[in-house]
């Protein structure tokens, strides 16, 4: 009888890849035990000592997340111009870990914009090199796996950094409802000790892979992809435009009732389950349609939304955000493992710059739209605290039904040039 279940025995094991995908999965790591010391309690600074409205919020976040795009494009063909990928991959990081010192002296919601920008542009320099190069040093069957897996090390990192800075809240505030701008400044210089570990590491731990060099300019045009490629970057930017910044699911959880320790917990709890999930995830990936692990993600991300929209209580806003959790391992690693299976190889850095480049355009009228429909701007008040979440579950729901119908490449048939 027919089947399609792989034979076990040929699916990829852990030990078997390469030294660069534990390397990097490293480097992410210790650089997101660094950002979240202080990722998810940078909303609660703007709003708490700062006291800016949610559309400044969803402004700053905005424009960080359009400068991180924007520098993904140039990245990811920077990196197939020079054909390497490690180096660029370097100084992205270590522009972040500068940049994250900035925050130690806000004292107005301009230092916060100034430190997410630097931060950004490290992370767009980095992102879409970091991405190829891994592709580049595996095989078309381990790529879900090792994506997983890094995603995996990323969120392990997460939640030993929001471990940290629980206990470094918990000693100074105890079960304060608001954050302390004292409380802020303490966890800034700690939080540079593992970013700068991370830049070490890849720097001295890293291989660089050849890569296929592409010669002329940077150029605005998806001419060289397929329509498959082009199809899934536009269903990918209807679903990022409902998908605006998780600063506003913190938000949300402190005005439904979770003190400042709870809003720490919950994120402990979203990234414990998306970094156990993540790895099994891609793996799936591996052996089924990635199509169906993706649209049935963002079905559960709408369901989350929808959740928060309505949510009236701290323990709704824990749970939701464990589920949320679910959602991101089924997303995160498989999308990107999706991108190296629709790209030509020797395009495949500006494959991901393309794709990066196009989440992180439409975060900005992502975050924006989400800020004025909650809170408004000048003299108009907004729609409330749910209207944001029901907007993003909407899209979701259309982008989810979009990529069901984006067709399945036939057997042994890899992406090509046009």
């Amino acid at each position: 009888m027919a089947t399609n279940l792989v034979d076990q025995s040929l699916a990829p094991r852990p030990q078997s890849l390469p030294r660069n995908v534990w390397i990097v999965t490293a480097a992410s790591f210790l650089t997101d035990v660094s950002s979240e010391m202080l990722a998810t309690l940078l909303p609660l600074l703007l709003a708490n000592v700062l006291g800016t409205r949610t559309s400044v919020v969803g402004l700053i976040e905005g424009l960080a997340e359009t400068t991180s795009s924007l520098m993904k494009l140039f990245s990811g063909w920077f990196s197939d111009r020079l054909g390497q990928r490690k180096w660029l991959t370097v100084l992205g990081y270590a522009l972040s870990t500068a940049a994250k010192g900035v925050l130690f002296f806000a004292n107005a919601w301009g230092w916060v914009l100034g430190s997410r920008f630097g931060d950004r542009l490290g992370k767009g320099l980095r992102t879409a090199p970091r991405d190829a190069l891994l592709a580049d040093s595996l095989r078309p069957e381990q790529r879900g796996l090792a994506f997983g897996l890094h995603r995996a090390g990323d969120t392990a990192g997460a939640v030993v950094g929001l471990v940290v800075a629980l206990v470094v809240v918990w000693f100074s505030q105890q079960n304060a409802a608001l954050l302390s701008p004292a409380t802020f400044r303490m966890l800034v210089p700690l939080s540079l000790i593992p970013a700068a570990l991370a830049v070490l590491v890849l720097a001295f731990g890293a291989r660089e892979t050849p890569a296929p060099r592409q010669n002329g300019l940077p150029q605005l045009t998806l001419a060289p992809f397929d329509a498959r490629f082009k199809y899934f970057l536009f269903v990918v930017a209807l679903f990022t435009l409902g998908n605006s910044s998780d600063a506003f699911l913190v938000l949300r959880a402190q005005a439904a009732g979770l003190p400042l320790i709870g809003v720490l917990g919950m994120m402990i709890t979203f990234n414990v389950i998306y970094a156990a999930l993540s790895g099994p995830a891609g793996a799936l990936s591996d052996r089924i349609d990635r199509r169906w692990l993706l649209a049935g993600g963002w079905l559960l991300y709408g369901l989350v939304y929808l959740g928060f929209a309505s949510a009236t209580a701290g323990w709704q806003a824990w749970a939701l955000m464990a589920v949320y959790g679910v959602y991101y391992a089924f997303t995160e690693g498989v999308a990107k493992a999706y991108v190296a299976d629709l790209a030509p190889p020797d395009l495949r850095g500006t494959a991901y710059g393309v794709f990066n480049a196009v989440v992180g355009l439409m975060a900005f009228p992502a975050s924006f739209v989400a800020g004025l429909l909650w809170q408004g701007a000048g003299g108009w008040e907004g729609f409330g605290p749910g209207a944001p979440f029901y907007f993003g579950a909407a899209l979701a729901l259309v982008a989810a039904t979009l990529l069901a119908r984006l067709p399945r490449p036939a057997p042994g048939i890899t992406a090509r040039r046009r």
